[in-house]
């Protein structure tokens, strides 16, 4: 598809606090400010920043993608959690019970997870996946390997969860994991990707249309340098500018 998943992206009420919330959280750096926008890297190539964007909106229903954080061992995870919930994290219940996660919001109401200790996600730069919820989550993460130029990896014979790797095969990863409910609200969390340099990028959006994406009006007005597609379940992404 010549595109490539670049950026997660938060709505959010104090975008500048919340990157800086999430840079402390993931022990990454802060590399762009703006009075609009915050930028937040992991400083390895390859793996998607954390982009931070002002909107008046509240969020209104639990986040359909979010993230996963990685623990060495079991006393490593206590203290995340402990440091997390210390700088302003909360618990929530989204249905978890008896999971050997846990599940935490961020100051915004973001849920997001702190996962128990995993042999793949020891290489993990503090992100260890970033994930979607999908009704069929065969089908989206196919559609998504040619959107980010990642690879299925695994798919769950019986259709509870998919995942696409990195082309370094090193997490974070992209996940995608089955649930029922639908989606009523613009995404507050999207990602992005974008054409490399030289490549057509009218040529490719056609392509992601033919794929199963539809335009997508989010309010962006005529003017920006990004193209708006909703994928085959509805989540919004953008296509940025060739990079």
């Amino acid at each position: 598809m010549a595109t490539r998943l670049v950026s997660v992206n938060f709505d959010a009420h104090d975008h500048a606090a919340l990157a800086r919330w999430w840079a402390d959280a993931l022990g990454w750096s802060i590399v762009y400010e703006a009075d609009d926008e915050v930028e937040v890297s992991s400083g390895i190539d390859g793996v998607p920043t954390l982009e931070f964007i002002a909107v008046p909106e509240p969020k209104v229903v639990k986040n359909r993608i979010h993230l996963d954080l990685a623990s060495r061992d079991d006393g490593h995870m206590a203290e995340i959690v402990d440091r997390l919930l210390a700088s302003g994290a909360t618990r929530v219940d989204v249905g978890q019970a008896g999971a050997p996660w846990v599940v935490l919001a961020d100051p915004e109401g973001n849920e997001f997870c702190v996962l128990e200790p995993r042999e793949r996600t020891q290489r993990a730069p503090g992100l260890a996946s970033i994930v979607v919820d999908a009704h069929d989550p065969a089908a989206l993460a196919a559609f998504w390997a040619e959107v980010a130029g990642w690879a299925v990896a695994n798919v769950d014979p019986e259709g509870r969860f998919a995942s696409l790797h990195r082309p370094d095969d090193r997490p974070p990863d992209l996940d995608f994991v089955r649930v029922d409910d639908p989606k009523v609200v613009k995404n507050r969390v999207h990602l992005d990707v974008a054409p490399r340099p030289d490549d057509d990028r009218v040529a490719i959006i056609g392509r992601l249309h033919a794929r199963g994406a539809a335009d997508a009006d989010v309010g962006q007005g005529p003017d920006v340098s990004w193209h708006v597609l909703t994928d085959p379940e509805g989540n919004e992404f953008c296509v940025l500018s060739n990079r």
